[in-house]
């Protein structure tokens, strides 16, 4: 019998392999054509800025007056378990915050660039998440799911609409900054097709993606991958479902043709002295000008056509905790907050000025989130330890409504009490706005029918335009 079957073992691991959707629904386009979105869309790319480490809401959009009134008192409500539970006392913001543009939107002085952009933004004061710590929390925000092996939010994204762009991945991470606790699965496809995980681009390397330089002259790689896909058809012809086949190899070509568009695209010659400036390019602080080039980077990608884009925070100069998560100040706040501000307030200002002058903001959704939000009382006497039951998150461009402030928290900055939202409302709120209808996305696996927005996430349509 082992005998007779055996040779059906390599194509029943096919089946698996290749991701059969669920019975019943259509085949699927090949991974980079573009695909029909479910309504008229408002927006065609995503911009993710992950501010991993978590940014201190009541420090940066939550002014919380009574933090300074109240300063050095204890708690008067209960506190819940921390990460190291080292709570002490109601802290006051070391910075003030002042209201900006015709919305009158509250910004700290932590975030002066940032602030000169409020009538763009939609201010989510009342996000919370299911994890407290780094690693479970960011896989949360980037998948919807607390554990590790589902598929990133750019992957889901990948996924649903395809493609516009030939020669560049669907989904890319600019890795300069590095990966941030929990993994490159916080990118990974998980149970997609793998041509939708990311494709990790690090404009400080020399290799900005690995092994994309060629290794032999153009015609011999050229007649190699032409072996190849002889071989892929003859294949093909023995298949009764060649679609996902095609995908594999169409993931060669482009590829290849990745090896021309790559170097171009990293290549900032044509950009005005004036770009440069504004977004901060010419620094002499290496991590904001790292920075400041990931969003000029994320600009021409989306330029032309890649669907979603994520920037990477770099480490502290002064750094005294993991570079995975240099928001993270269990001590040391306002050196930490500032620092990291200055690496990041200009560039992504810049970012939304940029789209705008040239007329790809109504069509790029920006968003801007850390994982979770600090404590309103102090870890030690000078930091706040982590706090997911209410913290801020903002969206600007494509299908959002700018200068809008979203939920609340308590007095205190510490749970969200009203118009309370979840990490799977957020991109929920985000597929909306690329025509995707977030209940009918969704992909058969281990029996079960999974999505981004699991089965909690609604369209936070207030904010939408």
């Amino acid at each position: 019998m082992l005998a007779r079957c055996s040779d059906g073992f390599g194509m029943a691991a096919f089946a698996a392999l290749s991701a059969l959707r669920a019975p019943g629904a259509t085949a699927a386009p090949l991974p980079f054509e573009p695909r029909p979105p479910s309504f008229r869309p408002k927006a065609r790319n995503v911009i993710f800025c992950f501010m991993s480490g978590g940014v201190s809401h009541v420090d940066s959009f939550d002014p919380k007056p009574r933090l300074a009134r109240d300063h050095g008192k204890p708690m008067p409500v209960p506190v819940k378990p921390t990460m190291f539970n080292q709570n002490g006392n109601i802290l006051a913001s070391p910075w003030s915050f002042r209201r900006h543009g015709q919305s009158g939107i509250d910004v700290s002085d932590l975030f002066p660039h940032m602030a000169s952009m409020a009538d763009d933004l939609a201010v989510i004061r009342s996000m919370t998440s299911k994890g407290n710590e780094h690693a479970q929390a960011n896989y949360f925000l980037h998948t919807g799911f607390t554990l590790a092996g589902h598929p990133s939010a750019g992957a889901w994204t990948s996924y649903g609409l395809g493609s516009e762009c030939d020669n560049l991945p669907g989904f890319v991470v600019l890795a300069s900054g590095g990966v941030p606790l929990g993994g490159v699965g916080l990118y990974g496809n998980g149970y997609l097709p793998a041509v939708h995980q990311a494709s990790l681009i690090d404009p400080t390397a020399q290799e900005p993606l690995a092994n994309i330089q060629p290794r032999e002259p153009d015609p011999r790689q050229r007649r190699r991958l032409a072996f190849v896909q002889s071989h892929d058809q003859q294949l093909l012809a023995h298949l009764a479902r060649p679609a996902h086949v095609e995908a594999a190899i169409l993931n060669q070509e482009v590829a290849y043709r990745m090896q021309a568009a790559v170097p171009g695209l990293m290549d900032l010659h044509g950009e005005s002295n004036a770009t440069r400036r504004l977004y901060g390019l010419d620094s002499p602080n290496r991590q904001k000008a790292e920075y400041a080039r990931q969003c000029l980077l994320a600009r021409r990608l989306v330029e032309r056509g890649v669907r979603f884009v994520e920037l990477t925070c770099l480490a502290r100069p002064s750094e005294s905790g993991q570079a995975g998560n240099p928001w993270d100040q269990h001590g040391g706040l306002k050196v930490g907050h500032e620092e990291m501000a200055f690496q990041v307030d200009q560039p992504i200002a810049a970012l939304l000025r940029d789209l705008k002058s040239r007329g790809l903001l109504d069509q790029t959704l920006v968003v801007w989130a850390g994982e979770f939000g600090r404590t309103p009382f102090a870890q030690g006497s000078d930091g706040r330890d982590h706090n997911p039951y209410g913290f801020s998150v903002w969206l600007a461009g494509g299908g959002i409504r700018g200068g809008v402030i979203h939920g609340a928290t308590d007095d205190l900055g510490y749970h969200a009490v009203h118009d309370r939202c979840t990490v799977q409302d957020l991109w929920a709120t985000v597929l909306h706005a690329l025509g995707i209808d977030h209940e009918r996305l969704t992909f058969r696996f281990g029996g079960r029918d999974f999505r981004l927005s699991d089965v909690h996430g609604e369209v936070i349509r207030p904010i939408l335009a």
